[in-house]
């Protein structure tokens, strides 16, 4: 089920109303939440409810026997078992037809043939999500961290929990699941801001990044008959439409979890304000960031290395963050493009900072935005060749003339001023304004554009397929 979808319109309400006005007693909640995020996530293809199922129940029973096991080697034996059934689920689902596509090209590139089949396997929605979640709980027990859920109701409400369930934000296990074995209560403060995010979402969505999309996808198809100037726009674009994409989905499931009396993390905090990659990454996706910083970056040996050290950790994650996202050579070289940008940075925190100009830090905002800008060629391109052929054109085809598609700077200037004015309450847009007929002329606007703009846009989720 599509958050922009009419089915959804009708569905949250209806959830709301019995949540809140049928139901008192905290387990018959998360009881509902359980059944209404297992028809949130069936109503896509129900088939794949038993492996959501089977993967919540294996690791709510791992945790139980990492905590109540003495032995070390019991112990990291269960965590084992744990990260290999949730990767072996990615491994499988995300990433079999890659492997296999590329043991092929590797054998034919040593002048040998082999006639192996790709598998006809589809892809869940959310899965790269909820494994992670998962992931995150089996580990933070193993760690000592939090002791485990008894009651498998509430484990369960805390995998599934429809808001965040197939494009995040991925919430840890010691966040979220303390609220649901807390008893929760509904307040109008709560329930102003989730409606509020909830509406910005959808207008990110649905008027921005939507209207965005077929430019970005012309642009890209025809790449190689398109000036410098307009190639620069196209990649602009794609720069917007998967920020209003994927903050607008994370505005959507944050608000919506608010009407439940659930907080969830912040995803996104105006990222393209950025003064450098490492300040990017602060901004940007924080829950996945902040997931490889505790779960791979710091194992790995973190900050407490030495720099050569601390650079192959850098890039190390990074890359198995543009993994994560997709099963193509493009996410990884995504990543390790991160990474290099990054590598200058390490160690410079370490001494004092010193102040910046307003001219200086603007200058390193735009450079920043420049760098992330080009290395979106390759997270949106079909392959590496589409991806390099794409930034040559842009360096060389006619880069001295007027672009000519200049249709979408309205929807550019929009998101920027969205930031500009949301920068200080990410949490609660439109809250810092005061006077009420400001606010609700703000509303209406946004409503009205998102009915408007709803009946000729139709465009997925981009993160869905992640």
């Amino acid at each position: 089920m599509l958050f922009n979808s009419v089915h959804y319109l009708w569905f949250l309400p209806t959830v709301f109303a019995l949540y809140w006005g049928v139901l008192r007693s905290l387990r018959a909640q998360n009881m509902l939440l359980i059944v209404a995020s297992y028809v949130f996530y069936g109503w896509w293809d129900p088939r794949f409810l038993a492996l959501l199922f089977i993967s919540s129940f294996s690791d709510y029973w791992l945790g139980l026997w990492i905590d109540r096991s003495d032995d070390a080697g019991v112990r990291r034996r269960a965590l084992v078992l744990s990260l290999v059934f949730n990767l072996g689920i990615l491994a499988y689902f995300k990433y079999s037809n890659f492997f296999i596509a590329s043991a092929v090209d590797a054998l034919h590139a040593l002048g040998l043939q082999a006639n192996i089949g790709t598998l006809n396997v589809i892809l869940p929605v959310g899965v790269s999500f909820y494994t992670f979640q998962s992931i995150s709980y089996t580990i933070e027990i193993y760690r000592r961290e939090m002791r485990p859920v008894r009651d498998p109701i509430a484990y369960l409400a805390f995998v599934s929990f429809f808001p965040h369930m197939v494009a995040g934000p991925i919430m840890r296990a010691v966040d979220l699941l303390p609220q649901m074995t807390a008893p929760r209560r509904f307040t109008y403060a709560n329930g102003v801001s989730g409606l509020r995010l909830i509406v910005q979402g959808l207008f990110k969505k649905v008027v921005i990044a939507d209207s965005l999309a077929p430019m970005v996808d012309q642009v890209f198809r025809l790449y190689p008959w398109e000036s410098g100037p307009d190639l620069a726009l196209g990649a602009i674009y794609f720069a917007f439409q998967i920020y209003g994409d994927f903050s607008g989905y994370s505005d959507i499931a944050i608000g919506s979890a608010k009407l439940f009396g659930i907080e969830l993390m912040t995803n996104f905090r105006t990222p393209y304000l950025a003064r450098d990659i490492g300040d990017f990454w602060k901004r940007w996706h924080i829950s996945l960031s902040t997931w490889f910083r505790d779960f791979l970056y710091i194992p790995l040996g973190g900050n407490r290395v030495s720099r050569p050290r601390r650079v192959f950790n850098t890039l190390v994650t990074f890359i198995a963050s543009g993994f994560w996202h997709g099963a193509n050579w493009t996410f990884l070289a995504w990543g390790a493009i991160h990474g290099l940008l990054y590598v200058p940075l390490i160690g410079k925190g370490d001494g004092p900072v010193r102040p910046a100009g307003q001219a200086r830090v603007l200058l390193s905002t735009l450079l920043t935005f420049a760098g992330v800008t080009l290395a979106w060629v390759f997270f949106r391109a079909r392959n590496i060749g589409e991806a390099f052929g794409y930034l040559k054109g842009m360096f060389t085809q006619d880069v001295i003339s007027v672009p000519d598609r200049l249709d979408g700077l309205p929807f550019v200037g929009v998101m920027v001023l969205l930031d500009l004015v949301n920068r200080h309450h990410v949490r609660d847009p439109f809250g810092q304004l005061q006077k009420r007929w400001v606010r609700y002329a703000v509303y209406f606007t946004l409503v009205l554009a998102v009915v408007l703009f709803s009946r000729r846009n139709d465009v997925q989720f981009i993160y869905f397929q992640f």
